[in-house]
């Protein structure tokens, strides 16, 4: 398999990659075949997958844009995967020029397209790290230097936990950095699950059955695992719900089937 000029040495382009997945189902160029083969398997279960990840990307947009709105101007997007456009910096800084973004991710080719993205961005950077050991990512020089962990921080765990295995003691790595930030902090987060999924639960099995093929197996959470996440944040309005409901910008009767699924919701930190 030919390696292209941009893809990082090192990096195996044999086993597909969670991020470069979600990469070509949101129409980016950052993928290689086997990441294409594997989304497009997955899509013969569930053909809405693009159009889930999407929804995802606009609870994000307007997440962030809840959290400027609160007064927030630094975000720590954790599980960033591969830049597209709308990415977490664009939307902050085209509403507050002293917003401040970490961008942490452990895939090679998502951290090398975020420092092309970032070259000459002020105030954003991105760090090498994984969620399953939050103490590097706390540690990181970078977000030493760029983020005031004193003042309120907007932590984006956006579609990111559902690649965590239970023995990996993700509400552990969640409250490690719950605990670090200041009061006032938010969490933003979203996780795949069978809530308003419009295909049968056996279909949505066989489509996550596909990701056991990647070095990230998807975990689908119940709502009471999800809302366990949020332990020591009350959640703001309207609480945990699909991605169509959480402070619309169009009637969710009227987005496309898929975008009323998975969880998502915003936890403020007393």
């Amino acid at each position: 398999m030919e390696r292209p000029a941009w893809a990082p040495q090192g990096i195996d382009i044999s086993v597909p990659s969670v991020s470069r997945m979600y990469d070509y189902y949101l129409g980016g160029s950052h993928n290689f075949e086997v990441d294409r083969h594997a989304a497009r398997k997955a899509m013969e279960f569930m053909p809405g997958l693009p159009a889930i990840m999407k929804a995802n990307r606009a609870f994000m947009r307007r997440a962030v844009k809840y959290a400027l709105a609160e007064g927030v101007r630094q975000f720590l997007d954790v599980g960033s995967g591969i830049p597209t456009y709308g990415n977490v910096h664009e939307v902050a800084r085209e509403a507050a020029s002293d917003a401040r973004v970490i961008y942490v991710d452990h895939d090679p080719v998502a951290v090398t397209h975020s420092r092309a993205v970032l070259e000459g961005v002020p105030g954003a950077d991105v760090v090498t790290a994984d969620l399953r050991t939050p103490a590097e990512i706390l540690s990181a020089p970078q977000v030493t230097e760029l983020l005031d962990l004193g003042r309120p921080v907007a932590l984006l765990l956006v579609a990111v936990l559902h690649f965590i295995q239970d023995s990996d003691e993700p509400h552990r790595a969640v409250a490690a950095l719950r605990d670090a930030l200041a009061p006032g902090s938010l969490l933003i987060l979203s996780h795949a699950g069978y809530d308003g999924l419009p295909v049968p639960r056996e279909r949505t099995r066989s489509a996550a059955d596909v990701y056991r093929d990647t070095r990230s197996p998807i975990v689908l959470r119940s709502r009471e695992e999800t809302a366990r996440f949020f332990d020591g944040f009350e959640l703001v309005e309207p609480g945990l719900v699909t991605m169509a409901h959480w402070r619309p910008e169009i009637p969710p009767e009227q987005a496309d089937p898929y975008a009323s699924s998975g969880l998502v919701g915003v936890g403020r930190k007393a």
